[in-house]
């Protein structure tokens, strides 16, 4: 007889602060370790994505986890499963880990309905990482379409919590329309405060839109691009790499100085299920973040 694990309600604590054993192995491994965490804030950022800030309960396990920005973690709700989620916050942040979680599938759709004070577990983190250090001393050029802006809030604190390391820093985001647009409560300050120059474009623009309309490839008419001194982060629907990076590219900037992330390829987090495998390449061990040679070299891969 096949057993099935009953739905539970993520919101009732008593069940939640004593979740399932899943691991009982005598050297738990890195992978295998469950970090069990609450969620302390949720912000609504459109109708479809929310932004959880989630605090792991253990202090020492609190202090223990750390992440560099590009990686992501395993975000597993009992009963109904779990899910590859890029980190969204500061790799300097020990006071919660933030993650944004667009309502698309069975346990997005169980998050949206949590409140305060519900009880999650998160695994990892997992995955390649950017190369800032890499990157110390050049401008930087940050490319995300719609979604694609959340992996790239990470690299973003990385930079203006170390500012006076980088040169000029760009902001490029297009998405749908206005109402798509992620984090628009930060935009201010980040030009002001940070010193990145942001510019923005939707598909299509509503009565009150007053900025650009079009693919977001139009934005680098509002750029200088040096190519001997840039590096390129690009993030957001995998259709989009290839228009953005064979703009880069004509531009001069080197492919091994373009870096995407494939963290939609994302399944299990550990090469186990091979649902990301391209050719013989696990996307979620071997990246997900690569630079645009590697890339072409994975056939399929965008």
């Amino acid at each position: 007889m096949k057993y099935k694990i009953p739905k539970q309600d993520i919101n009732l604590k008593p069940f939640m602060s004593r979740p399932p054993r899943f691991n009982l192995k005598n050297v738990i491994m890195r992978t295998d370790m469950v970090y069990k965490c609450e969620i302390i804030n949720i912000i609504e950022l459109t109708e479809i994505e929310k932004l959880f800030h989630l605090k792991i309960l253990d202090e020492a396990e609190r202090q223990i986890f750390d992440f560099r920005p590009g990686q992501f973690v395993m975000l597993e709700v009992p009963g109904f499963g779990e899910i590859p989620i890029s980190i969204a916050s500061s790799s300097n942040n020990k006071e919660f880990i933030a993650l944004c979680i667009r309502k698309v599938g069975r346990v997005t759709d169980m998050l949206h309905q949590a409140r305060k004070g519900a009880r999650v577990g998160i695994r990892g983190p997992f995955g390649t990482s950017f190369p800032m250090e890499e990157m110390v001393g050049h401008n930087i050029l940050l490319i995300a379409g719609g979604l694609g802006l959340a992996p790239l809030r990470a690299p973003l604190y990385w930079i203006n919590e170390r500012r006076d390391e980088y040169k000029d820093v760009y902001l490029l985001y297009g998405t749908k329309d206005p109402a798509s647009m992620l984090f628009t409560y930060q935009y201010d300050g980040w030009e002001k405060v940070n010193n990145i120059k942001l510019f923005t474009i939707v598909d299509k623009g509503d009565k009150n839109w007053k900025g650009r309309i079009g693919l977001i490839t139009e934005l680098f008419q509002e750029i200088t691009i040096v190519p001997d001194n840039t590096y390129a982060i690009v993030c957001g629907p995998p259709i989009m790499f290839k228009f953005v990076c064979d703009r880069l590219d004509a531009a001069g900037i080197p492919m091994n100085r373009m870096f995407v992330s494939l963290e939609r390829r994302m399944h299990c987090g550990m090469g186990k299920c091979c649902r990301c495998m391209v050719g013989s390449t696990f996307t979620c061990v071997d990246g997900p973040v690569f630079d645009y040679w590697s890339v072409l070299n994975l056939k399929e891969a965008i």
